[in-house]
């Protein structure tokens, strides 16, 4: 997986630096609380969500067992209906198909609705370096894309942007990439609007090939789908003469009727919509109807290889609905930024590191971005238990063990930094199979806690530098116990 942010160190050095910038905090804490409370009273409408969320884990579930199946009845649904199917193993391979066929119409413009499988894979950057000029359409990629910035939320990616920066970047930019802004342009969020909308609409009118991703893809039918809120999306999957969407091969579905279980989660965790504005389908071509030519370019880049753990996989359930950022304690404070990743966040902490593998630093580092909270469990509509997920990622860093890599069964070797950590479990692990000794530790910690210090030393400094080291109590559970009888009274 390519999307790394180039240069970007450990999530730790990363995070540390965000929470100083006292205007992103009060940007991400201002939009991720009215988000979050929005989200609350729409889920709180239907009486039935928590088996909504059950149906919705079952589906994905079936679907990743079954995976290769429901991709060829794809392929072949999408090739009965005129469409053209293309398979990259990664984001290389990818990149090349999308260049080459945008080639092969002659143009050097393309019209992008949002898609964070383009975003995964560098495509932007790979078109320019093919003399291709790709356009984002969505508003906030439009003012990440201006801002020759990177996005920080995966449903609103400027998230970390005020509406005085937009502004800002509106005036400096526009003029540079088509309509300039209006005179006058003031930091109203109509007037926001209306400027995108009129620097937009010439890309439209103009643009003869659209690329999109896809919310979902319906095996049975060859459909895609893609659900968004300022009709952006409808624009580019209609007026081109030639389609190219680039898919993860986890947003598969097998039958038209599984749509009708992520039609009502989706918005509602997302957007706090009871349903998306625009909902767009299509399948294949039809004459003289919308574009003429469409592919489909099927995505792995590690996801096979995340299919292949059985605790990491459920991250392929992942249906980009943001719910899980929008709760997340160090997500609010640390931006998403931080986590040098287009998925940030509780889901990029456990996405990106299977996706990409652990070798990196600030991949190693990204499991250990949660406080292990459980919120982004409780809210996601598909119920990742992404605590789990972390834990078993941490051990992955620590540990190393077997992965498979690129369809190859790998040893790991362990993350430097770790020996302490390494050593600390070990002996916690002897202690715990020792009985006599754990209880005569215990008693030893009892009796000597006066002299026990305020703040741990060597590995452990950083951990109690934000943290009150737990008072040992005056007597050891099991002395309690034999004492008082269970908490009856009197001795045995």
């Amino acid at each position: 997986m390519s999307g790394t942010f180039e240069g970007m160190p450990a999530f730790p050095k990363a995070a540390h630096e965000a929470v100083g910038n006292q205007t992103l905090r009060g940007n991400l804490r201002h939009a991720t609380h009215t988000i979050r409370a929005k989200r609350a009273k729409a889920v709180a409408e239907v009486s039935d969500w928590a088996v909504l969320r059950e149906a919705g884990k079952r589906i994905k579930d079936h679907t990743l067992r079954h995976l290769d199946q429901y991709l060829e009845q794809l392929e072949e649904s999408v090739t009965a209906a005129g469409g053209t199917v293309h398979w990259a193993a990664d984001a290389d391979e990818a990149n090349r198909i999308v260049a080459r066929l945008v080639k092969e119409t002659g143009e050097s413009e393309v019209v992008k609705v949002k898609s964070m499988a383009t975003q995964e894979i560098g495509l932007n950057e790979a078109l320019e370096a093919e003399g291709i000029r790709a356009y984002e359409t969505d508003l906030a990629e439009l003012i990440v894309q201006l801002g020759k910035d990177r996005p920080s939320h995966i449903l609103v990616p400027a998230i970390h942007r005020n509406r005085g920066e937009i502004r800002d970047i509106f005036e400096r930019e526009m003029s540079e990439w088509g309509r300039p802004a209006p005179e006058g342009l003031t930091d109203t969020p109509a007037e926001l609007a209306e400027a995108a909308r009129l620097h937009l609409r010439e890309k439209f009118l103009r643009a003869k090939v659209g690329i999109s991703g896809a919310n979902f893809m319906v095996a049975e039918t060859g459909t895609l789908v893609v659900v968004e809120s300022e009709g952006n999306g409808r624009m580019c999957l209609t007026l081109p003469e030639t389609l190219i969407s680039v898919v993860g091969i986890e947003k598969i579905v097998p039958t038209w009727r599984d749509l009708e279980v992520f039609l009502q989660t989706l918005p509602r965790s997302s957007t706090a919509e009871r349903m998306n504005p625009y909902t767009s389908m299509w399948t294949g071509t039809t004459d003289g109807d919308g574009p003429q030519n469409f592919h489909l370019v099927l995505l792995d880049n590690g996801r096979t290889d995340t299919l292949a753990d059985e605790v990491g996989r459920q991250a392929l359930r992942c249906i980009r609905c943001s719910a899980c950022l929008n709760v997340c304690p160090v997500y609010e404070r640390a931006g998403g930024h931080a986590y040098g990743s287009v998925y940030p966040g509780p889901i990029g902490a456990i996405l990106s590191p299977q996706l990409r593998g652990t070798a990196s630093e600030i991949d190693a580092s990204l499991p250990y971005a949660s406080s292990l909270c459980g919120a982004c469990y409780e809210v996601c509509p598909v119920a990742i238990d992404i605590p789990e997920v972390l834990v078993h990622l941490r051990e992955r860093v620590v540990e190393g063990g077997q992965v498979v890599r690129e369809g190859n069964k790998v040893v790991l070797q362990p993350a430097k930094g770790h020996a302490a950590e390494r050593a600390a479990m070990r002996a916690a692990r002897w202690a715990f199979t020792h009985p006599g000794a754990l209880r005569t530790g215990q008693r030893l910690a009892s009796r000597t806690r006066r002299l026990h210090p305020r703040t741990l030393p060597g590995p452990g400094k950083a951990w109690s530098g934000s943290r009150d080291l737990p008072a040992v109590p005056a007597e050891p559970f099991r002395d309690w116990w034999q004492r008082t009888n269970g908490g009856k009274g009197g001795a045995k």
